[in-house]
């Protein structure tokens, strides 16, 4: 079983095989954690996303990680725009967590670092999407002995910390 922590900090500054981008359907880039993953990587990720594009939303692909050494993959995932709950936005976000997580094992990626997915712009809710988030990568097989929650700032990281502890 993995060890599972939570973090708050930069996730492009963690020393991890993998980082999770939550990313848009194009791959090019975006705002958010989408913008500095791409900002830290260099113009290669887009390139490479481009190349693999589109990603629909609740899947996941791989693409080397360019300049953010010595992370070896981004694994770009697209999170569910929250519509009010009833249009299946908990199935496709618990998909983007389980799908990133065998894109991993396919890698052999032995820790990677995961994002609040779908919780920025696309305005899933804070402690609702923590729970998913948690409860997913506990129930999912994976090689991976070491995965990393990165909270972006103190809400997200006691959303994350509580569905944790829970």
């Amino acid at each position: 079983m993995a060890e599972i922590d939570v973090v708050l900090g930069d996730i492009t500054e963690q020393r991890v095989d993998a980082i999770v981008n939550a990313a848009n359907e194009s791959l090019l880039g975006g705002g958010g954690v989408d913008g500095a993953i791409h900002r830290a990587a260099g113009p290669g990720l887009a390139e490479a996303g481009a190349a693999i594009a589109p990603c629909a939303p609740g899947d996941a692909k791989a693409t080397p990680a360019f300049d953010l050494a010595p992370v070896r993959h981004v694994i770009h995932t697209v999170g569910p725009v929250w519509a009010g709950g009833g249009h299946g936005e908990a199935d496709t976000l618990a998909s983007c967590y389980r799908r990133a997580l065998l894109v991993a094992d396919e890698l052999g990626a032995d820790s990677i670092a995961f994002p609040a997915i779908a919780t920025g712009v696309y305005g899933f809710p804070t402690a609702q999407a923590a729970r998913i988030a948690v409860a997913t990568v506990r129930a999912t097989p994976t090689n991976a002995t070491r995965i990393t929650f990165v909270a972006f700032d103190e809400d997200t990281h006691a959303a994350l910390t509580a569905a944790l502890d829970g």
